[in-house]
């Protein structure tokens, strides 16, 4: 079994190993929730290792190395819970694809788990600029001299997703709300099919304090979407689920609500600031029990 380190915690575990090891090491119907932001296949390489996924040469290759995470996924997470996984639909590139567009990348996805037996349960587009995005990228197709150029070349910013998947069968441990704790408004904007107000900077890499020399996630997943996934579909106690725990965000946020994180991550240096940002969320935490106490 390939886990190279291990942390504890009072309400979280972290490994430092391939995520489909750790997730096989889980018992069945353990897991109340799972969120996550997998590797956008090859757009982006995080390591050289043979283990890590965004090491392929193609989607297709992509799809099937995660093909054996969520076997595992489907196994441990519990009858009638649920899996969010956050994504966008690829560019493509006339030097590797041989033609400028878009990869349905969303559908893929949605396909895999199904195939592994999730239902698909719902979605919700999230809004991204799409002048900071041609800023970033300098895509031909958000360029506005492409629009006096030939505009047919022309396209919208590619959104993001946060995708929910759901086993099928009964939960037997109900989430519940009341008004208090989830007032309609806040229900309306959960409920929207349309995130227009996620900010894109609100990410662990912004709170959390790093050494100069620690190195960048390349795109870590934004505080409030966690958040989100976690205040609607988990009870407090509830066991959360990162497979490709990153710098340690979903740990972060669960960790904060109430809840109880279980994180795998393969790079060593990401490891090491997801074991840091933990122990800081956990501090956190005393801190303000501490304070509660006192009042």
């Amino acid at each position: 079994m390939n886990i190279l380190k291990q942390n504890i915690g009072t309400d979280w575990v972290a490994y430092n190993g391939d995520c489909v090891e750790v997730v096989k090491g889980l018992p069945d119907n353990s897991i109340h929730y799972s969120i996550f932001s997998p590797p956008f296949a090859s757009l982006y390489t995080y390591s050289d290792s043979e283990r890590d996924m965004g090491n392929c040469k193609d989607t297709e290759q992509f799809i099937e190395n995660l093909r054996f995470l969520v076997i595992e996924l489907f196994r441990v997470i519990k009858p009638g819970r649920l899996v969010s996984f956050h994504c966008m639909n690829l560019p493509t590139s006339k030097s590797k694809d041989g033609f400028i567009g878009i990869e349905d990348f969303r559908g893929k996805l949605i396909k895999l788990f199904q195939e592994c037996g999730f239902i698909y349960h719902s979605e919700v587009c999230i809004w991204k600029d799409p002048v900071v995005a041609m800023q970033r990228t300098k895509a031909l197709g958000l360029l506005h001299k492409q629009i006096k150029k030939d505009s047919c070349m022309s396209r919208q910013g590619i959104p993001d997703y946060l995708v929910t998947m759901r086993k099928p069968g009964d939960n037997e441990e109900r989430v519940t709300h009341t008004n208090e704790s989830f007032p309609v408004a806040i229900w309306q904007k959960y409920a929207s099919p349309i995130w227009m107000d996620i900010n894109p900077s609100d990410t662990l890499q912004k709170e959390s304090a790093r050494d100069e020399k620690d190195e960048k996630h390349i795109c870590p997943l934004q505080l409030q979407v966690i958040e989100r996934g976690i205040n609607l579909w988990t009870n407090p106690g509830d066991i959360v689920l990162d497979p490709f725990g990153g710098i340690g965000s979903t740990g972060y946020v669960a960790i904060k609500k109430g809840r109880k994180a279980i994180l795998s991550e393969l790079k060593d240096s990401y490891y090491k600031q997801l074991v840091n940002n933990l122990i800081a969320a956990e501090n956190s935490k005393k801190q303000i029990s501490i304070f509660d106490m006192i009042d």
